[in-house]
């Protein structure tokens, strides 16, 4: 083997390993259950997680159940072609069929609510939710103003309502878990 060759072997076997490839899924869709959550300053363990598709197309909301303590809420996650996000708490209330949710709702008397739109999802799920996963969910979203939401989910015969405030994206952040 001729000297040259030597040195070039030399320098190979010194070279920087190639970096990992970086996961392509944004950190907002690629939160699971046991990671840590920091909404508004304010951290949460991830408990549960919904993401909701069109039958043959790529998830478009996702609902993470939120627990500090005792407490639990739910960061809703809706993807375009920026993400919105509302940090919302469960409120108690019953309806029994889907086609009697109203257009407008009052709640306590003080806000009015306006239904904004209605459709029909898919759900999988992970963790403790509301939700079976591969089956439909009826979604209603309402607003009172720019920030102010409330939402409303069906899926066989459980109604599950959240009032939430929109939050900036980017006041969310997540540490990913060690598995």
């Amino acid at each position: 083997m001729s000297i040259m060759k030597r040195i070039v072997n030399i320098f190979r076997s010194h070279k920087e390993p190639q970096p990992a490839p970086q996961s392509t899924i944004p950190p907002l869709e690629g939160a699971s259950v046991g990671d840590i959550m920091n909404v508004d300053l304010e951290e949460y363990v991830i408990s549960g997680k919904v993401t909701y598709s069109d039958r043959g197309f790529a998830p478009h909301r996702y609902a993470y159940y939120l627990q500090s303590g005792r407490d639990i809420h739910c960061l809703i996650v809706e993807k375009g072609r920026s993400y919105d996000c509302f940090m919302c708490r469960f409120l108690e209330g019953g309806l029994d069929d889907p086609n009697d949710v109203p257009t407008r709702l009052e709640l306590d008397g003080e806000t009015t609510y306006t239904l904004e739109h209605q459709r029909t999802d898919r759900t999988q799920t992970q963790g403790n939710t509301d939700f079976r996963s591969n089956d439909e969910v009826m979604v209603w979203r309402y607003f009172a103003d720019e920030n102010e939401h409330f939402f409303l989910q069906w899926q066989d015969g459980n109604f599950v309502g959240m009032v939430g405030t929109r939050i900036p994206s980017g006041e969310v952040k997540i540490m990913k878990s060690k598995k």
